[in-house]
């Protein structure tokens, strides 16, 4: 090729290129923004306006741009809902003109001009003024009449325009409750008729300074707080009303909200009246603004009304990472148990292993128990409630702390339930909780202590399987890592599903009671002629584990394993036991 053509081709390329940066990049963007435009009754962005007014039959809307949002100065001077404002400015600056209908009619009356439905004007930054004037819709519903003031052309917008140009006051108005970063809240007071509630974060938690000073309920607090930052206004009830008292603001329950410390403090208030259960809510107000709110109901059963309610109502507090030992003290006995690298065992009244689900059960519910209500403010009670503890159980923590809880039934009620007296030794306060703490934290050795028939049992180091049901045994023998095959009563393979799922229910078996420590009297279990007979042996062929099952009653079945001791255990553990050989085979 020749560098004349090679010149040529290099030229047309560069000129190819320019075309496409001049024609897509530069000025690309003008042309779909011209095109986007295209039709629209106005050439105006909708970050262009500052101000909308809308004249409606029933009354004038006009919103003004401050800042970020929208405050209405009409009909009432009040904060407006930035979201529906800016979704109706936006319909009508993009509103786009269908068709003209008539170049310039000799009457509008027909297009319901005359007396229009909506008058909307649209201020500008740069001072210009636009405007549209919407009349009826046109027989298919579909589109409304329109025109610019000033202009005698009417054309057809989408209804879409009229719809929004007419929503409901209420709708435009912001219906935020309290505006304020629930984070950031350092503090609020409750100014009720009868006392006045004031609490102040600390740390990581809550405190109530006035009446009194005392730890706070964080769940409370968090609730009370979500509810109110998630609450919107439901209606706006009436404007600059002559008579509070109909509302119940002439005498209002007053909630302050605080946000910063000292010289940063800033507060937002709200005024409670009273609740109409006919309108499911409760009315408020906001001070220095004249309309009186209709709130949801759940704002005023969030509040805190009492110290009682306000008050921390957790009975014992730790951290369940630093507790080492555990004493208990019931009518079932005592119990002490300690532990150590995260596991628990039980040193009296005998040594033995822990159930360590059973223990941490008992500290799990030990954190969850709450108080119903209280007795007394400090220890002062506890001779006259506590003398006589059913239960005594103490925390011992890293550290050499220790902290006792004293529980003794109550003849008390709280929601039809039973309750019991609680306090922390030497400290109280003395309070009320469920009975059933009486129950689930007095704990005997039996229920504490590892109840697994083979604890060390391990599945996957059985090899060799004998089981014995109904005169018919069989031996079973495991084939690499989850395959069975049979070597005695049946041949081929065995279905290796039921054999493992025995494996797991034998490794799981927990007793209840032990029936006879000493095996005696086995006929009276029917262990004198087991129903099913199970040994488990390992490579060497040592036994892992065996098992006889005698009767069931009541549901419970007695089961003995390696020892002489006869055991009850709950016979819904023990499930179908397989028919052999038939419900093994593969």
């Amino acid at each position: 090729m020749r560098w004349q053509t090679t010149a040529l081709l290099a030229a047309i390329l560069i000129a190819l290129g320019a075309f496409y940066y001049v024609y897509e990049v530069r000025f690309g963007p003008e042309r779909e923004q011209a095109a986007a435009r295209r039709g629209r009754v106005f050439t105006a962005e909708p970050a262009d306006v500052v101000e909308l007014e809308l004249k409606r039959a029933a009354d004038t809307v006009r919103v003004r741009r401050e800042g970020g949002g929208w405050q209405m100065l009409a009909p009432v001077a009040a904060r407006g809902d930035r979201g529906r404002i800016e979704e109706t400015l936006t319909t009508f600056v993009t509103a786009r003109s269908d068709r003209e209908i008539a170049a310039a009619p000799a009457a509008v009356a027909e297009f319901g001009l005359d007396k229009p439905a909506v008058e909307a004007t649209l201020r500008l930054k740069d001072g210009r003024q636009l405007g549209l004037v919407l009349g009826a819709k046109n027989p298919t519903g579909a589109w409304v009449y329109a025109r610019e003031p000033g202009k005698p052309a009417v054309f057809l917008v989408s209804d879409n325009v009229l719809r929004d140009a007419t929503r409901p006051l209420v709708e435009l108005r912001d219906k935020t409750v309290l505006a304020f970063d629930q984070g950031a809240v350092t503090g609020f007071e409750i100014a009720l008729p009868e006392d006045t509630l004031a609490v102040e974060k600390v740390d990581a938690g809550w405190k109530l300074v006035r009446p009194r000073a005392l730890p706070a309920d964080s769940d409370t607090v968090r609730e009370f707080l979500d509810k109110l930052d998630g609450a919107r206004v439901t209606d706006f009830v009436a404007e600059r009303p002559k008579v509070l008292a109909a509302f119940g603001l002439d005498r209002p329950v007053r909630l302050a909200v605080h946000t910063g410390r000292d010289k940063e403090r800033a507060s937002k208030t709200l005024l409670l009246g009273r609740v109409d259960p006919a309108k499911k809510g409760v009315y408020a107000m906001r001070p220095g603004e004249s309309s009186v709110l209709l709130l949801p109901e759940a704002v005023w059963a969030a509040l805190p009304k009492n110290v009682a309610v306000l008050r921390d109502r957790v009975v014992v507090a730790f951290e369940r990472d630093r507790i080492t030992g555990l004493d208990l003290e019931s009518p079932r006995g005592r119990v002490t148990l300690v532990r150590e690298k995260d596991r628990w065992r039980i040193t009296a009244p005998e040594a033995l292993p822990a159930d360590q689900v059973e223990v941490g059960a008992v500290l799990f519910r030990l954190r969850e128990l709450r108080a119903q209500g209280f007795l007394t403010d400090d220890a002062s009670g506890i001779p006259r409630y506590l003398a006589r503890p059913g239960v005594r159980l103490t925390l011992s923590e890293t550290g050499g702390r220790a902290q006792t809880l004293l529980l003794a039934p109550s003849p008390e009620r709280r929601g039809g339930a039973p309750s019991a007296y609680a306090a922390l030794a030497g400290r109280g306060p003395v309070v009320l909780v469920p009975a059933t703490a009486l129950e689930e934290l007095g704990r005997s050795l039996t229920e504490l202590r590892d109840r697994t028939l083979f604890p060390a049992l391990e599945p996957k180091d059985v090899k060799r399987l004998r089981l014995r049901a109904g005169g018919t045994t069989v031996v079973l023998e495991r084939s690499g890592d989850a395959a069975w095959r049979f070597v005695e009563g049946a041949r081929g393979a065995a279905k290796s599903t039921g054999v493992e799922n025995l494996l797991f229910m034998l490794r799981a078996l927990k007793w209840k009671e032990i029936a006879a420590p000493k095996g005696e009297e086995p006929a009276r279990y029917g262990l004198d002629a087991p129903t099913f007979e199970a040994a488990l042996l390992r490579a060497d062929g040592s036994e892992a584990a065996t098992l006889r099952i005698g009767k069931r009653d009541d549901g419970r079945a007695w089961v003995r394993a390696a020892g002489p001791a006869i055991y009850a255990v709950d016979a819904a553990q023990l499930g179908d036991l397989p028919r052999l050989p038939d419900d093994l085979k593969g």
